[in-house]
């Protein structure tokens, strides 16, 4: 029960800071949708970015075995954006996640571009796995915000060393990675049946 309990306790205590990480991540979408829309020469640099390196390519074989098409994607997920992207560098250098997180966002956000019919089609059943997915996402940047802020300021997360600090920090982190997990998961598994069966 407490494995429940304490997330939801870390955000309550800091729910200022998770709207604001709520904020930055979807108008970073937004505004990456919206670049889309605005630039088609920057939406269609993207999409060869994605053949070039032979991202589509990679993915169409998977489709015909779906639990290892959600397994990939969780892998991504998990290693890729989550690790790599957020949590090991803010580790490093205070809040480099967030920027580098906010970045993908946008880049993701130029790629979702409804710029036909058929995009923006299949934008609306990925509409759901951006939600749940960045949710996820939010509650890692919360955590190594929470990282950061401890590691500059000791006395903001109750602690009187940066050493501390920084460890509480990584508890937090750790602590809203377990529901931020389970978002991916249920993203994955949402995302590989839309993928398969809708799109």
């Amino acid at each position: 029960m407490r494995h429940l309990r304490t997330p939801f306790r870390i955000i309550r205590e800091n729910l200022r800071a998770y709207l604001v990480m709520n904020a930055l991540v979807y108008a970073a979408l937004l505004l990456g949708i919206a670049a889309g829309l605005a630039f088609p020469d920057l939406y269609a640099a993207q999409h060869a970015v994605l053949e070039e390196t032979g991202t589509e390519d990679l993915i169409r074989p998977l489709l015909a075995t779906p639990w290892l098409f959600g397994l990939t994607i969780l892998a991504n997920n998990v290693f890729r954006a989550a690790l790599l992207s957020i949590v090991l560098p803010s580790m490093i250098v205070p809040f480099s996640g967030i920027a580098l997180f906010l970045y993908s966002t946008f880049t993701i956000g130029v790629i979702v571009a409804p710029v036909d019919a058929d995009t923006a089609a299949v934008l609306v059943p990925h509409s759901v796995t951006l939600l749940v997915e960045f949710q996820a996402y939010v509650l890692l940047m919360l955590g190594v915000y929470l990282l950061g802020r401890g590691w500059l300021s000791p006395a903001s997360a109750g602690a009187d060393t940066r050493r501390r600090a920084y460890l509480l920090g990584l508890r937090r982190t750790a602590w809203l990675s377990l529901p931020a997990l389970a978002l991916l998961v249920a993203g994955a598994v949402y995302e590989a049946l839309s993928v398969i069966h809708l799109m």
